[in-house]
């Protein structure tokens, strides 16, 4: 079961309402079809039918990868980012902006204080998001 919580500007986790319907399942990648609960790549998955980009990160690109060193970061990120979201509950916090410009909500996404974003960093699959895309081919 995958509880959440819906944040304010303040992304501590304690202090998120518990949401009504928390969504029950799992998260699997996405494929053709339905985008319920599925990961798209590193920093954007689907939740409840909404897209969601973890917006204090940048992940290797997927669609498509520059060279075979972002491809082989990507699909890491992708696969981190599906077991973190398969652990347990977790908790989403709105930034500055709402939406990015393809329309995706940008959210931080926690669990038990510990960002998401954090993790996938420290863990080399993703980069902090500083406003511009920069290689993964170097």
């Amino acid at each position: 079961m995958i509880s959440v919580f819906a944040g304010c500007l303040n992304p501590t986790p304690t202090l998120f309402a518990k949401q009504p319907n928390g969504a029950s399942g799992s998260f699997s990648i996405c494929r053709n079809g339905p985008r319920i609960n599925c990961v798209v790549d590193g920093d954007t998955f689907w939740f409840q039918g909404e897209k969601i980009r973890i917006a204090d990160i940048d992940t290797p690109e997927l669609s498509p990868p520059r060279c075979k060193r972002e491809r082989e970061l990507g699909l890491a990120a992708k696969q981190r980012l599906l077991n973190l979201l398969n652990e347990g509950s977790f908790s989403l916090a709105s930034g500055v902006r709402e939406k990015d410009r393809y329309g995706r909500k940008l959210r931080n996404v926690y669990r038990e204080g510990m960002s998401f974003g954090d993790l996938l960093v420290a863990e080399g699959l993703a980069r902090r998001w500083d406003g511009a895309r920069r290689s993964w081919c170097e």
